[in-house]
């Protein structure tokens, strides 16, 4: 069995695997290409929304919305446009993981189809979206303590990520429905929180759905024993 911290170390040991270096890549460039969609579209709805009105200084109200629109729709949908894009690069990930550190385990792997994937991804998605919907309510009352919302949502977020991220790699070694995961829910949730506190932090938001996937991977085979010597 080993600790989160060294599951953490050997992830971030892995970055410069050309492995996971072109997961890296392609996620980090499909999470931007969506956020710039979205982007695009949120400031062209607000800049004509403000354009038809009769206010004055109507114009700049719509540059300001739309760029308020931006940054606040970054910050809150940034861990779920990421997490949803690495389902579909996750097998990557954890394949590296596997064939540097796990070699015996990689036999028992199932393949998992595409259609698969995107039900889990839809399904993480709507996780995220009703978990923070449900805590809205009580962020706002907590407002007034400054940082009690934040707090909240790093919790919340934390305990959402920890079970996509060990999802992303049990369900390639799952042999029946109803087989638990290794890791219990204080385990979830610490690897949870190191990936959410990860994504708070510019740049580095980028590599965390990589880093959370590689450790989580590190983590579940790690359970039956120490890692081969690389």
């Amino acid at each position: 069995m080993i600790s989160l911290i060294i599951a953490l170390s050997r992830a971030l040991q892995q970055l410069f695997d050309p492995a996971i270096l072109r997961v890296l890549a392609k996620s980090a460039l499909v999470t931007v290409a969506i956020f710039a969609l979205l982007g695009a579209g949120g400031w062209y709805l607000a800049d004509r929304m403000f354009a038809q009105m009769q206010w004055p200084y109507a114009a700049g109200m719509g540059v300001v919305a739309a760029s308020l629109l931006m940054i606040v729709g970054a910050w809150l949908l940034f861990r779920l446009a990421a997490l949803f894009v690495l389902q579909f690069f996750a097998d990557e990930v954890v394949h590296a993981v596997e064939v540097k550190h796990y070699p015996q385990v990689i036999s028992g792997t199932r393949s998992i189809g595409w259609r698969e994937e995107l039900g889990h991804s839809l399904r993480g998605a709507g996780r995220v979206i009703m978990a923070n919907l449900l805590a809205a309510p009580f962020a706002i009352i907590l407002l007034a303590t400054g940082i009690g919302a934040p707090i909240l949502f790093w919790a919340v977020n934390s305990w959402l990520l920890g079970r996509e991220l060990q999802d992303i790699v049990w369900l390639r070694h799952q042999r029946d429905a109803g087989e638990p995961a290794p890791l219990g829910g204080a385990g979830r949730f610490a690897l949870g929180a190191v990936v959410a506190t990860l994504l708070m932090v510019p740049f580095i938001n980028l590599l965390a759905p990589v880093i959370g996937a590689a450790t989580a991977a590190h983590l579940i085979h790690g359970q039956k024993g120490p890692a081969n010597a690389a």
